[in-house]
């Protein structure tokens, strides 16, 4: 008889235990799945909205900034744009300057030698004045060689008779009486004037037209 009650109480000992490992397996899973959804609780996990609300409003605000960062890439490249046509219109003008410096340079280069010249033409003329006929010819052949020469390299001769006073290409060094004609106009050279490529070199002396009550 005592040897079967301790044989069903190890029975009933033995069903405590599974009974209390399954309690507490059980406890740990329940204790798992509690953490878990916590755990998702706490992240956001939820169907409640507020993700589609976040995501839409971070997306206004990438776009705004990159229209931003656009517009302020335009501006820069107006910017640059402006720059390099004022550059190249600098550049431009420097070049034709540059041009016409040369071409200027090549042009009036001579222009003291031709100075020179024209006063060897001066006393070419004078003597050819003073000569006698036969002689006179024979210079005035020289003259005319000479002028030709002249025109060729751009120097040439002015007449200025009856041409209105200009200060630029004039120099008065008297004064006759208009007799009818229209004062201010040159009436008479005493020394020729010479243009180099249409630029005066030796202004002409002349003498102008005035009124007799203006006379000196």
């Amino acid at each position: 008889m005592a040897m079967r009650c301790l044989f069903l109480a190890r029975k009933s000992l033995n069903c405590v235990g599974r009974l209390q490992l399954f309690l507490s397996n059980d406890h740990r899973a329940l204790i798992g799945l509690y953490s878990t959804a916590a755990k998702h609780w706490g992240t956001g996990d939820n169907c409640s909205g507020d993700d589609t609300t976040d995501d839409s409003s971070h997306t206004m605000t990438n776009v705004r900034l990159l229209e931003m960062r656009a517009s302020k890439l335009e501006e820069q490249v107006r910017e640059l744009t402006e720059r390099y046509k004022r550059a190249m219109a600098d550049s431009d003008n420097v070049r034709k300057r540059t041009q016409k410096f040369v071409q200027d340079a090549k042009l009036f280069g001579i222009q003291s030698f031709c100075r020179e010249l024209v006063e060897v033409a001066d006393l070419l003329e004078k003597t050819t004045d003073n000569l006698q006929e036969e002689e006179g010819q024979r210079l005035a052949q020289v003259q005319d060689r000479l002028q030709g020469i002249f025109t060729k390299h751009g120097l040439n001769k002015m007449s200025p008779v009856g041409d209105k006073y200009d200060p630029y290409q004039h120099e008065i060094v008297c004064h006759t009486p208009a007799e009818g004609g229209e004062p201010s106009t040159v009436t008479i050279v005493k020394q020729d004037g010479y243009k180099l490529h249409g630029r005066t070199i030796r202004h002409a002396q002349v003498g102008i037209a005035v009124m007799k009550q203006e006379q000196d």
